[in-house]
């Protein structure tokens, strides 16, 4: 599977603080305070010049500091740029080629859900359930150095279910930061029959070190939603995805908003 890079007609691009850490991406902004401003390629509207034949929704989803973010970022950059802010849910659009076909993908991320200790149920944010309801195809992520973030999986995907009661649901589970196997808490083998159990497939993965396992598990999902959609016979055809290559962003805009973290952090230390 190879990853093509063209430079798109139209595009624009946001700004994400992070910090610089250790890990697969935990997808929170806690820990350093090394603060670097990385851009992060957001299109909340695609040119409709040229209409695709099909869209392509995807939804992130799983618990806090599991990555949903790293793996996004990474299967749309090929770039791994440590840990973020808490996100509020972006929503990343690009016209891409899928195995010969020019498609509309769209891949939404979302914030944190979590198993409530006090009841019985899954808490997800209102945003969560409408793009659960949004989405054609679902990526469940957990990671293997967390156990608590698997056991969310089944409530979660049984939330999907939910909102989705009927028909076909395209889904794939990711065991992301595959490079912490010494703080592996969930064996690939559990990880496997959760999915064969969700009639998906399992895929274990490093945001930090693994950008083809990133991308062959977005691939998959891909084409099964293609496929969902109308756009196969179910036989998976030859070829890949082909990503078009975000503008270079506004150094300008990027030098304006470091000085501006810079001056915070300054007023912040002066402080204590």
């Amino acid at each position: 599977m190879r990853l093509t890079v063209q430079d798109p007609q139209k595009s624009s691009t946001s700004t994400m603080t992070c910090t610089s850490s250790g890990g697969s991406g935990s997808g929170s902004g806690s820990g350093s305070g090394n603060f670097l401003l990385v851009p992060i390629p957001e299109y909340p509207v695609l040119d409709c010049s040229v209409p695709c034949s099909k869209n392509v929704k995807i939804v992130v989803l799983g618990a806090s500091n599991v990555g949903k973010t790293a793996l996004i970022v990474r299967f749309l950059t090929r770039r791994f740029i440590g840990d973020y802010e808490a996100n509020t849910g972006a929503l990343y659009s690009r016209k891409v080629t899928l195995d010969g076909e020019e498609v509309s993908l769209q891949v939404q991320d979302t914030p944190c859900v979590f198993l409530q200790d006090d009841v019985d149920g899954l808490y997800c944010q209102e945003q969560i359930n409408r793009s659960i309801y949004w989405a054609d195809g679902y990526v469940l992520v957990f990671s293997i150095t967390d156990l608590s973030s698997f056991r969310t999986v089944q409530p979660l995907y049984q939330h999907v279910r939910r909102i989705h009661p009927t028909g076909n649901i395209p889904v794939i589970l990711v065991g992301n930061k595959s490079d912490l196997l010494r703080a592996r808490q969930v064996p690939s083998e559990e990880g496997e029959t959760l999915a064969a159990s969700l009639g998906g497939v399992y895929f274990e993965a490093s945001a930090r070190e693994d950008h083809e396992g990133v991308h062959a598990a977005f691939l998959h999902l891909c084409q099964e939603v293609s496929r969902a959609l109308g756009g196969g016979n179910g036989e998976k055809r030859r070829g890949g995805l082909h990503l078009a290559r975000p503008k270079s962003p506004n150094m300008q805009e990027l030098k304006r908003r470091f000085r501006q973290v810079l001056s915070s952090r300054v007023k912040s230390t002066t402080t204590l």
